[in-house]
This record gives C-alpha cells, structure tokens and sequence, in this order.
C-alpha cells in the first residue's frame, strides 16, 4: 500500500481499547499518554462501544463506512493482543464482510498472527494490510523472520518509534515487502531520532524499490550530530520537508 493510499479517505476502528507494554517501543505509548490524562487505566482490556463499526448500517440500509475507505484498526491497542482472543473471531468476520474497505492493522504481536486465523484466509485477505513494527534492531531481528514466514498479502514495515539504526538488508525485503514507514518518538519523555537512521532505511528503500514514508522526526530530532526539538504540530510537516518519500515504480 502506497503513501498516497495511507493518505486515501479513511476512518479509525478500534473494537478493543486497552493494551499492555511489550518491548521497548511501548515505554512512552501515545496511548497510555492519552489515557492518563483522562484518568482511563490503559492496561484494562474492553471492548469498545463501536466494536461491531465496519458492518454498522445507516437507516437507509447503506453501511456507515462506505466502500474502498482505509480502516485503521484497532490503533488503541494491538489487534493480536491475548485478552481479546474471544473477540478476534467476530473481528475478523467483519472484515471478511466487508471485503469493499481496505483495512490496516499495526502489531508488534506478530508471532500471534495465526492463532486464530479465520476461515478462508489462505495466504491473507486482499483487502488486509498487516504491518510489524521493530522499533530497535533486536525486534528486527525476532519479528522480521516470522513476518516474512507469514501468509500476509500486503506486509508494511512499521520502523516507528526508531530507536537506533536498523539494518534490514539481511532481510530481503525487496522480494515481500511494499513499504517501509520510519518515524521518531512523540511526548515530553521522547528518545531521539537520528536522521542518519532514517536516511539508512530510505537508501536501501530506493536502492531496492520499495517505498518509503519518513513519517514525523519525533520530538528530539538528531541531524549532523545536532538535537533539534520539534514541536508536535510540525512532527510530521518536517519529516515531509525533508523530501525524502519515495514511491516504488
């Protein structure tokens, strides 16, 4: 999936709330951020009042989400989490419904992708994009083999919130990967994002012809050896300036 299709018309579904912290790309969660300043206990699982969204109909019997829109799912906590295995099953039988909305879904919780796997998934869903985040080279190194073993029809590396340099050649991505997304940390406790670590991941990207997207610089960004705070409404804006997006042919 291209960025210009990231950036297509989309809606956010999240049918669980609530996660727990897995590696070390969980310490400062945008989550669990949100959350505390509303009170809400993040580590509590529930399943949330729009849980049943893709299939919710208008009165005129047309679906609320219409056709061919980007679903995020379940960015408020992993889709592959244990405490909503008994929810999956209904999850995904939603998402085989409807096959008109193209859905993606982020995890660090690769290793669980085919613990109950619906019926019909064969190789993956054309319609589902299931991206792996590896924040630091050691994820890289435990969730890229397994990601890369997994029957998934579009696979996205989510290098986000990078947290040193990653090196992805021994992976061979350019025969199973459509996008590589990197990006720095958010908030007041963010850990800093070297631009040589994102400029790494950007020329094997060209030199292999998969796409790019430098997503945002986080809030400390590293550049020629010098830390820069960026303010969270430039994050992104400044990451696009850079001008270093690259879409495949």
């Amino acid at each position: 999936m291209s960025k210009n299709a990231i950036e297509s018309k989309s809606k956010m579904w999240n049918p669980w709330h609530g996660c727990h912290k897995l590696s070390a790309g969980c310490k400062h969660c945008y989550v669990y951020r949100g959350d505390s300043k509303r009170g809400i206990n993040s580590s509590i699982v529930s399943k949330t009042q729009n849980f049943d969204l893709p299939v919710q109909k208008k009165r005129n019997g047309e679906y609320k989400i219409p056709p061919e829109t980007l679903v995020y799912t379940c960015f408020t906590s992993d889709f592959f989490l244990e405490d909503a295995d008994e929810w999956r099953a209904e999850a995904w039988d939603m998402i085989r419904t409807r096959d008109d909305l193209n859905f993606m879904i982020i995890t660090k919780r690769i290793d669980r992708l085919q613990i109950f796997l619906p019926d019909g998934w064969g190789d993956g869903y054309d319609h589902v994009t299931i991206c792996c985040t590896v924040e630091n080279q050691d994820r890289a190194d435990y969730r890229l083999p397994i990601y890369q073993a997994a029957p998934i029809k579009h696979k996205i590396i989510i290098c986000e919130p990078i947290l040193e340099r990653i090196d992805l050649t021994p992976y061979n991505i350019d025969s199973w990967i459509e996008q590589v997304v990197a990006g720095g940390e958010s908030g007041n406790e963010a850990r800093p994002c070297d631009f040589d670590w994102i400029m790494e991941l950007h020329d094997v990207c060209v030199e292999q012809n998969i796409s790019f997207w430098f997503k945002q610089t986080g809030a400390k960004f590293i550049k020629n050896g010098k830390l820069y705070p960026i303010n969270y409404r430039q994050q992104h804006s400044q990451a696009r300036k850079a001008g270093i997006n690259f879409d495949a042919e």
